[in-house]
Protein backbone atom coordinates (compact mmCIF):
# COMPACT_ATOMS: atom_id res chain seq x y z
CA UNK A 1 0.00 0.00 0.00
CA UNK A 2 1.68 3.17 -1.19
CA UNK A 3 1.26 6.74 -0.06
CA UNK A 4 -0.37 9.12 -2.51
CA UNK A 5 1.66 12.27 -3.28
CA UNK A 6 -1.28 14.62 -2.64
CA UNK A 7 -1.36 16.33 0.75
CA UNK A 8 -4.65 16.75 2.57
CA UNK A 9 -4.67 20.14 4.32
CA UNK A 10 -7.20 19.05 6.93
CA UNK A 11 -9.14 15.92 7.80
CA UNK A 12 -11.50 14.67 10.47
CA UNK A 13 -10.68 11.69 12.68
CA UNK A 14 -13.28 10.07 14.90
CA UNK A 15 -11.32 8.64 17.81
CA UNK A 16 -12.62 5.73 19.89
CA UNK A 17 -10.47 5.46 23.01
CA UNK A 18 -12.70 2.70 24.48
CA UNK A 19 -13.46 1.14 21.11
CA UNK A 20 -16.96 -0.30 20.94
CA UNK A 21 -17.37 -0.59 24.72
CA UNK A 22 -20.57 1.04 25.96
CA UNK A 23 -22.74 1.11 29.06
CA UNK A 24 -25.87 0.97 26.92
CA UNK A 25 -27.21 -1.64 24.52
CA UNK A 26 -29.13 0.44 21.99
CA UNK A 27 -30.88 -1.99 19.68
CA UNK A 28 -29.83 -0.29 16.44
CA UNK A 29 -26.21 0.50 17.34
CA UNK A 30 -23.93 -0.45 14.45
CA UNK A 31 -20.76 -0.17 16.51
CA UNK A 32 -21.24 -2.62 19.39
CA UNK A 33 -20.41 -5.56 17.10
CA UNK A 34 -16.96 -4.06 16.40
CA UNK A 35 -15.86 -5.47 19.76
CA UNK A 36 -15.43 -8.77 17.90
CA UNK A 37 -12.55 -7.27 15.89
CA UNK A 38 -10.32 -7.23 18.99
CA UNK A 39 -10.73 -10.46 20.97
CA UNK A 40 -9.01 -10.29 24.35
CA UNK A 41 -8.48 -6.53 24.23
CA UNK A 42 -8.98 -4.35 27.29
CA UNK A 43 -10.31 -1.63 24.98
CA UNK A 44 -8.45 1.24 26.61
CA UNK A 45 -6.20 3.66 24.74
CA UNK A 46 -2.84 3.80 26.49
CA UNK A 47 -1.37 7.08 27.66
CA UNK A 48 1.58 6.51 25.33
CA UNK A 49 -0.72 6.11 22.34
CA UNK A 50 -2.79 9.12 23.42
CA UNK A 51 0.26 11.37 23.26
CA UNK A 52 1.49 9.87 19.98
CA UNK A 53 -1.94 10.29 18.40
CA UNK A 54 -2.20 13.88 19.65
CA UNK A 55 1.21 14.76 18.25
CA UNK A 56 0.56 13.10 14.89
CA UNK A 57 -2.93 14.52 14.46
CA UNK A 58 -1.76 18.07 15.12
CA UNK A 59 1.30 17.58 12.93
CA UNK A 60 -0.83 16.32 10.00
CA UNK A 61 -3.21 19.31 10.00
CA UNK A 62 -2.21 22.25 7.79
CA UNK A 63 -4.85 24.58 9.26
CA UNK A 64 -4.95 26.91 12.27
CA UNK A 65 -7.98 25.28 13.96
CA UNK A 66 -7.90 21.59 14.89
CA UNK A 67 -10.78 19.59 16.37
CA UNK A 68 -10.35 16.37 18.31
CA UNK A 69 -13.49 14.22 18.07
CA UNK A 70 -14.09 11.63 20.78
CA UNK A 71 -16.58 8.84 20.10
CA UNK A 72 -17.41 5.30 21.02
CA UNK A 73 -18.97 3.13 22.21
CA UNK A 74 -19.23 5.51 25.13
CA UNK A 75 -16.09 7.68 25.35
CA UNK A 76 -16.71 8.86 28.93
CA UNK A 77 -16.01 5.28 30.08
CA UNK A 78 -12.31 6.18 29.77
CA UNK A 79 -12.73 8.35 32.87
CA UNK A 80 -12.15 12.04 33.38
CA UNK A 81 -8.39 11.78 33.99
CA UNK A 82 -7.89 10.50 30.45
CA UNK A 83 -9.39 13.68 28.99
CA UNK A 84 -7.45 15.90 31.39
CA UNK A 85 -4.34 14.22 30.03
CA UNK A 86 -5.61 14.62 26.45
CA UNK A 87 -6.06 18.37 26.92
CA UNK A 88 -2.59 18.58 28.45
CA UNK A 89 -1.00 16.81 25.47
CA UNK A 90 -2.91 19.05 23.06
CA UNK A 91 -1.41 22.13 24.69
CA UNK A 92 2.02 20.53 24.70
CA UNK A 93 2.03 19.70 20.98
CA UNK A 94 -0.05 22.46 19.37
CA UNK A 95 1.63 24.69 16.81
CA UNK A 96 2.08 28.43 17.43
CA UNK A 97 -1.18 30.29 16.83
CA UNK A 98 -3.18 27.06 16.56
CA UNK A 99 -6.59 26.76 18.26
CA UNK A 100 -7.61 23.39 19.61
CA UNK A 101 -11.24 22.27 19.97
CA UNK A 102 -12.76 19.09 21.35
CA UNK A 103 -16.07 17.43 20.59
CA UNK A 104 -17.43 14.40 22.41
CA UNK A 105 -20.49 12.29 21.58
CA UNK A 106 -22.12 10.75 24.65
CA UNK A 107 -25.29 9.03 25.74
CA UNK A 108 -25.14 11.45 28.73
CA UNK A 109 -25.93 8.69 31.25
CA UNK A 110 -22.53 8.93 32.99
CA UNK A 111 -22.42 12.72 33.28
CA UNK A 112 -22.09 14.32 36.71
CA UNK A 113 -20.95 17.68 38.07
CA UNK A 114 -17.26 16.85 37.64
CA UNK A 115 -17.67 15.95 33.96
CA UNK A 116 -19.73 19.05 33.27
CA UNK A 117 -17.32 21.35 35.07
CA UNK A 118 -14.51 19.91 32.95
CA UNK A 119 -16.46 20.28 29.69
CA UNK A 120 -17.30 23.88 30.52
CA UNK A 121 -13.76 24.74 31.57
CA UNK A 122 -12.19 23.39 28.38
CA UNK A 123 -14.99 24.39 25.98
CA UNK A 124 -15.88 20.88 24.87
CA UNK A 125 -18.81 20.71 22.45
CA UNK A 126 -20.95 17.78 23.53
CA UNK A 127 -23.31 15.78 21.36
CA UNK A 128 -25.98 14.12 23.49
CA UNK A 129 -28.02 11.25 22.08
CA UNK A 130 -31.76 11.65 22.69
CA UNK A 131 -34.44 10.05 20.51
CA UNK A 132 -37.35 12.23 21.60
CA UNK A 133 -39.86 12.17 24.46
CA UNK A 134 -39.63 9.28 26.94
CA UNK A 135 -41.78 6.69 25.16
CA UNK A 136 -39.95 7.24 21.86
CA UNK A 137 -36.44 7.45 23.34
CA UNK A 138 -36.88 4.29 25.42
CA UNK A 139 -38.10 2.22 22.47
CA UNK A 140 -34.54 1.23 21.51
CA UNK A 141 -32.14 3.12 23.81
CA UNK A 142 -31.85 0.65 26.69
CA UNK A 143 -29.01 -0.24 29.04
CA UNK A 144 -27.23 -3.59 29.32
CA UNK A 145 -29.97 -4.86 31.62
CA UNK A 146 -32.71 -3.87 29.19
CA UNK A 147 -33.81 -0.96 31.38
CA UNK A 148 -34.92 2.40 29.93
CA UNK A 149 -32.44 5.30 29.94
CA UNK A 150 -34.52 8.44 29.34
CA UNK A 151 -34.46 9.77 32.92
CA UNK A 152 -30.69 9.33 33.21
CA UNK A 153 -30.08 10.98 29.83
CA UNK A 154 -32.24 13.96 30.79
CA UNK A 155 -30.39 14.26 34.08
CA UNK A 156 -27.09 14.47 32.19
CA UNK A 157 -28.50 17.12 29.85
CA UNK A 158 -29.82 19.20 32.77
CA UNK A 159 -26.39 19.07 34.42
CA UNK A 160 -24.76 20.32 31.22
CA UNK A 161 -27.23 23.20 31.12
CA UNK A 162 -26.54 24.08 34.76
CA UNK A 163 -22.80 24.23 34.07
CA UNK A 164 -23.10 26.17 30.80
CA UNK A 165 -21.75 23.34 28.64
CA UNK A 166 -22.28 23.85 24.91
CA UNK A 167 -24.20 20.87 23.54
CA UNK A 168 -26.38 19.71 20.72
CA UNK A 169 -28.91 16.92 20.49
CA UNK A 170 -28.40 14.00 18.14
CA UNK A 171 -31.63 12.16 17.39
CA UNK A 172 -31.65 8.95 15.42
CA UNK A 173 -34.72 8.46 13.23
CA UNK A 174 -35.93 4.87 13.16
CA UNK A 175 -39.03 2.73 12.87
CA UNK A 176 -40.21 3.53 16.41
CA UNK A 177 -40.06 7.34 16.24
CA UNK A 178 -40.13 8.27 12.53
CA UNK A 179 -43.88 8.92 12.50
CA UNK A 180 -43.66 11.53 15.29
CA UNK A 181 -41.53 14.35 13.81
CA UNK A 182 -43.25 17.32 15.44
CA UNK A 183 -43.51 15.60 18.83
CA UNK A 184 -39.74 15.11 18.71
CA UNK A 185 -38.85 18.54 17.34
CA UNK A 186 -41.06 20.42 19.79
CA UNK A 187 -39.85 18.30 22.70
CA UNK A 188 -36.18 19.02 21.93
CA UNK A 189 -36.89 22.69 21.25
CA UNK A 190 -39.38 23.46 24.05
CA UNK A 191 -38.85 20.87 26.80
CA UNK A 192 -35.13 20.16 26.46
CA UNK A 193 -34.33 23.73 25.41
CA UNK A 194 -31.74 22.79 22.80
CA UNK A 195 -30.95 25.21 19.97
CA UNK A 196 -28.87 22.81 17.87
CA UNK A 197 -30.11 19.43 16.68
CA UNK A 198 -29.43 16.80 14.08
CA UNK A 199 -31.60 13.96 12.82
CA UNK A 200 -29.67 10.87 11.74
CA UNK A 201 -31.49 8.13 9.82
CA UNK A 202 -31.07 4.56 11.01
CA UNK A 203 -30.40 2.33 8.02
CA UNK A 204 -29.31 -0.94 9.60
CA UNK A 205 -28.04 -3.79 7.44
CA UNK A 206 -29.63 -7.13 8.28
CA UNK A 207 -26.66 -9.48 8.49
CA UNK A 208 -24.58 -11.39 11.03
CA UNK A 209 -21.25 -9.63 10.45
CA UNK A 210 -22.10 -6.04 11.36
CA UNK A 211 -20.32 -4.97 8.16
CA UNK A 212 -21.69 -2.90 5.27
CA UNK A 213 -22.79 -5.85 3.17
CA UNK A 214 -26.03 -7.28 1.87
CA UNK A 215 -29.04 -5.33 0.66
CA UNK A 216 -31.59 -6.22 3.34
CA UNK A 217 -32.28 -3.82 6.21
CA UNK A 218 -33.75 -4.54 9.63
CA UNK A 219 -37.29 -3.73 10.70
CA UNK A 220 -35.82 -1.04 12.99
CA UNK A 221 -34.64 0.95 9.97
CA UNK A 222 -36.51 4.06 8.87
CA UNK A 223 -38.00 3.88 5.38
CA UNK A 224 -36.98 6.44 2.75
CA UNK A 225 -40.50 7.85 2.58
CA UNK A 226 -40.72 8.10 6.37
CA UNK A 227 -37.41 9.95 6.63
CA UNK A 228 -38.37 12.38 3.88
CA UNK A 229 -41.72 13.13 5.48
CA UNK A 230 -40.07 13.43 8.92
CA UNK A 231 -37.74 16.15 7.64
CA UNK A 232 -40.49 17.90 5.66
CA UNK A 233 -42.78 18.11 8.71
CA UNK A 234 -40.06 19.63 10.88
CA UNK A 235 -38.87 21.97 8.13
CA UNK A 236 -42.39 23.32 7.58
CA UNK A 237 -42.61 24.34 11.23
CA UNK A 238 -39.02 25.58 11.44
CA UNK A 239 -39.24 27.78 8.33
CA UNK A 240 -42.38 29.48 9.68
CA UNK A 241 -41.21 29.97 13.28
CA UNK A 242 -37.62 29.17 14.11
CA UNK A 243 -35.15 30.30 11.43
CA UNK A 244 -32.29 32.15 13.09
CA UNK A 245 -32.89 30.77 16.57
CA UNK A 246 -33.02 26.98 16.10
CA UNK A 247 -30.32 25.25 14.07
CA UNK A 248 -31.01 21.91 12.40
CA UNK A 249 -27.95 20.39 10.77
CA UNK A 250 -29.49 19.21 7.51
CA UNK A 251 -31.25 22.57 7.01
CA UNK A 252 -27.94 24.42 7.43
CA UNK A 253 -26.27 21.99 5.03
CA UNK A 254 -29.03 22.53 2.47
CA UNK A 255 -28.77 26.31 2.70
CA UNK A 256 -25.03 26.08 2.08
CA UNK A 257 -25.72 24.12 -1.11
CA UNK A 258 -28.42 26.54 -2.26
CA UNK A 259 -25.97 29.43 -1.84
CA UNK A 260 -23.49 27.65 -4.10
CA UNK A 261 -21.18 26.47 -1.33
CA UNK A 262 -19.96 23.00 -0.41
CA UNK A 263 -22.58 21.34 1.82
CA UNK A 264 -20.08 20.86 4.65
CA UNK A 265 -21.31 17.43 5.78
CA UNK A 266 -19.48 14.37 4.50
CA UNK A 267 -22.59 12.44 3.44
CA UNK A 268 -23.55 15.21 1.01
CA UNK A 269 -20.08 15.99 -0.34
CA UNK A 270 -19.26 14.94 -3.90
CA UNK A 271 -16.36 12.82 -2.65
CA UNK A 272 -15.48 11.53 0.80
CA UNK A 273 -12.40 10.07 2.45
CA UNK A 274 -11.43 12.89 4.82
CA UNK A 275 -13.48 11.61 7.77
CA UNK A 276 -11.61 8.62 9.14
CA UNK A 277 -11.95 6.58 12.32
CA UNK A 278 -9.31 5.39 14.78
CA UNK A 279 -9.72 2.52 17.19
CA UNK A 280 -8.38 2.36 20.75
CA UNK A 281 -5.14 0.65 19.65
CA UNK A 282 -4.23 3.09 16.86
CA UNK A 283 -5.79 1.18 13.94
CA UNK A 284 -7.14 3.64 11.37
CA UNK A 285 -10.10 2.86 9.11
CA UNK A 286 -11.51 4.62 6.04
CA UNK A 287 -14.65 5.79 7.86
CA UNK A 288 -16.56 5.32 11.10
CA UNK A 289 -19.14 3.28 9.17
CA UNK A 290 -16.46 1.05 7.67
CA UNK A 291 -14.59 -0.16 10.73
CA UNK A 292 -14.06 -3.60 9.26
CA UNK A 293 -10.97 -5.50 8.04
CA UNK A 294 -11.31 -4.60 4.34
CA UNK A 295 -11.10 -0.89 5.16
CA UNK A 296 -8.26 -0.92 7.67
CA UNK A 297 -5.54 1.42 6.41
CA UNK A 298 -2.86 0.83 9.01
CA UNK A 299 -1.82 1.68 12.56
CA UNK A 300 -0.34 5.02 13.61
CA UNK A 301 2.38 3.17 15.52
CA UNK A 302 3.63 1.90 12.15
CA UNK A 303 2.59 4.60 9.64
CA UNK A 304 2.19 8.31 10.45
CA UNK A 305 -1.35 9.68 10.22
CA UNK A 306 -0.20 12.21 7.64
CA UNK A 307 0.70 9.28 5.35
CA UNK A 308 -2.34 7.13 6.17
CA UNK A 309 -4.80 9.84 5.16
CA UNK A 310 -3.30 10.13 1.65
CA UNK A 311 -2.82 6.44 0.91
CA UNK A 312 -3.96 5.21 -2.49
CA UNK A 313 -6.56 3.02 -0.80
CA UNK A 314 -8.08 6.00 1.00
CA UNK A 315 -7.96 8.19 -2.08
CA UNK A 316 -9.79 5.45 -4.00
CA UNK A 317 -12.34 5.08 -1.19
CA UNK A 318 -13.11 8.79 -1.30
CA UNK A 319 -13.32 9.08 -5.10
CA UNK A 320 -15.50 5.97 -5.42
CA UNK A 321 -18.39 7.94 -3.96
CA UNK A 322 -18.46 10.22 -6.99
CA UNK A 323 -17.27 7.75 -9.62
CA UNK A 324 -19.79 5.01 -8.74
CA UNK A 325 -22.79 7.34 -8.81
CA UNK A 326 -25.56 5.85 -10.99
CA UNK A 327 -26.75 7.76 -14.06
CA UNK A 328 -30.11 8.16 -12.34
CA UNK A 329 -28.36 10.29 -9.68
CA UNK A 330 -26.20 12.18 -12.18
CA UNK A 331 -29.33 13.46 -13.91
CA UNK A 332 -31.21 14.30 -10.69
CA UNK A 333 -32.21 17.91 -10.05
CA UNK A 334 -31.16 17.73 -6.37
CA UNK A 335 -27.77 16.15 -7.00
CA UNK A 336 -26.11 19.51 -6.17
CA UNK A 337 -27.11 19.09 -2.51
CA UNK A 338 -27.40 15.30 -2.17
CA UNK A 339 -24.52 13.89 -4.26
CA UNK A 340 -25.95 10.42 -3.78
CA UNK A 341 -25.79 10.48 0.02
CA UNK A 342 -23.57 8.26 2.16
CA UNK A 343 -22.01 5.27 0.31
CA UNK A 344 -22.96 2.99 3.22
CA UNK A 345 -26.62 3.39 2.23
CA UNK A 346 -26.20 2.78 -1.49
CA UNK A 347 -27.74 -0.64 -1.41
CA UNK A 348 -30.70 -0.57 -3.82
CA UNK A 349 -31.08 -0.40 -7.59
CA UNK A 350 -32.28 2.55 -9.65
CA UNK A 351 -35.67 2.29 -11.45
CA UNK A 352 -33.81 1.10 -14.58
CA UNK A 353 -31.86 -1.54 -12.68
CA UNK A 354 -28.48 0.15 -12.12
CA UNK A 355 -26.97 -0.73 -8.72
CA UNK A 356 -25.73 1.83 -6.19
CA UNK A 357 -28.80 3.92 -5.45
CA UNK A 358 -29.11 5.27 -1.93
CA UNK A 359 -31.72 3.47 0.16
CA UNK A 360 -32.94 6.93 1.30
CA UNK A 361 -33.12 8.38 -2.23
CA UNK A 362 -36.90 8.81 -2.37
CA UNK A 363 -36.87 10.59 1.00
CA UNK A 364 -33.99 12.90 0.12
CA UNK A 365 -35.57 13.72 -3.25
CA UNK A 366 -38.94 14.53 -1.65
CA UNK A 367 -37.35 16.67 1.07
CA UNK A 368 -34.89 18.63 -1.09
CA UNK A 369 -37.58 19.25 -3.71
CA UNK A 370 -40.03 20.42 -1.05
CA UNK A 371 -37.66 23.02 0.43
CA UNK A 372 -36.53 24.53 -2.89
CA UNK A 373 -38.65 27.68 -2.79
CA UNK A 374 -37.84 28.80 0.77
CA UNK A 375 -34.19 27.85 0.28
CA UNK A 376 -34.01 30.04 -2.82
CA UNK A 377 -35.56 32.86 -0.83
CA UNK A 378 -33.05 32.52 2.02
CA UNK A 379 -30.14 32.25 -0.42
CA UNK A 380 -31.29 35.46 -2.08
CA UNK A 381 -31.54 37.22 1.29
CA UNK A 382 -27.97 36.17 2.11
CA UNK A 383 -26.76 37.33 -1.32
CA UNK A 384 -28.17 40.78 -0.50
CA UNK A 385 -26.70 40.73 3.02
CA UNK A 386 -30.09 40.41 4.64
CA UNK A 387 -30.93 37.87 7.36
CA UNK A 388 -32.29 34.56 6.06
CA UNK A 389 -34.74 34.66 8.99
CA UNK A 390 -36.78 37.06 6.83
CA UNK A 391 -38.16 33.87 5.29
CA UNK A 392 -40.39 33.43 8.36
CA UNK A 393 -42.50 36.50 7.53
CA UNK A 394 -42.39 35.64 3.82
CA UNK A 395 -43.82 32.16 4.48
CA UNK A 396 -46.48 33.56 6.78
CA UNK A 397 -47.54 36.01 4.06
CA UNK A 398 -47.71 33.20 1.50
CA UNK A 399 -49.77 31.09 3.89
CA UNK A 400 -52.21 33.94 4.48
CA UNK A 401 -52.59 34.52 0.72
CA UNK A 402 -53.20 30.80 0.17
CA UNK A 403 -55.82 30.70 2.93
CA UNK A 404 -57.61 33.64 1.30
CA UNK A 405 -57.52 31.81 -2.05
CA UNK A 406 -58.93 28.65 -0.46
CA UNK A 407 -61.76 30.70 1.03
CA UNK A 408 -62.69 32.02 -2.43
CA UNK A 409 -62.26 28.77 -4.39
CA UNK A 410 -65.28 26.89 -5.77
CA UNK A 411 -65.51 23.09 -5.61
CA UNK A 412 -64.58 22.56 -9.25
CA UNK A 413 -61.90 25.27 -9.48
CA UNK A 414 -58.22 24.26 -9.79
CA UNK A 415 -56.83 24.00 -6.26
CA UNK A 416 -54.89 27.17 -5.33
CA UNK A 417 -52.03 25.04 -4.02
CA UNK A 418 -50.96 24.31 -7.59
CA UNK A 419 -51.38 20.54 -7.44
CA UNK A 420 -53.34 20.45 -10.69
CA UNK A 421 -56.27 18.76 -8.95
CA UNK A 422 -59.70 20.26 -8.55
CA UNK A 423 -60.22 22.04 -5.23
CA UNK A 424 -62.81 19.46 -4.14
CA UNK A 425 -60.27 16.62 -4.68
CA UNK A 426 -57.42 18.44 -2.96
CA UNK A 427 -57.34 21.06 -0.21
CA UNK A 428 -61.11 21.33 0.18
CA UNK A 429 -61.17 17.68 1.13
CA UNK A 430 -58.15 18.06 3.40
CA UNK A 431 -59.73 21.08 5.09
CA UNK A 432 -62.96 19.19 5.68
CA UNK A 433 -61.06 16.25 7.12
CA UNK A 434 -59.10 18.45 9.54
CA UNK A 435 -62.09 20.51 10.70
Amino acid sequence: MHAHPTQVPAFHLMTKPRGAICNLDCKYCYFLSKERLYPGSEFRMSETLLEEYTRQFIDAQQVSEVTFAWQGGEPTLMGLDFYRQAVSYQQKHKKPGMRIYNTLQTNAVTLDDAWCQFFAEYDFLIGASLDGPQHLHDAYRLDKGGAPTFERVMNGIRLMQQHGVEFNILTTVHAANADHPLDIYRFIRDEVGANFMQFIPIVERDNDTGYQEGSAVTARSVSAEQYGQFLISIFDEWVRQDVGRIYVQIFDVALAAWTGNIPGLCIFEETCGTALAMEHNGDVFSCDHYVEPAYKLGNINDIPLSEIVVMDAQQAFGLAKRDSLPDYCRQCEVRFVCNGGCPKNRLIDTPDGEPGLNYLCAGYKAFFSHIDMPMRYMANELAHQRPPANVVMHMQQLDAALEAAYAQAKRNDPCPCGSGLKFKKCHRRLRLLSS
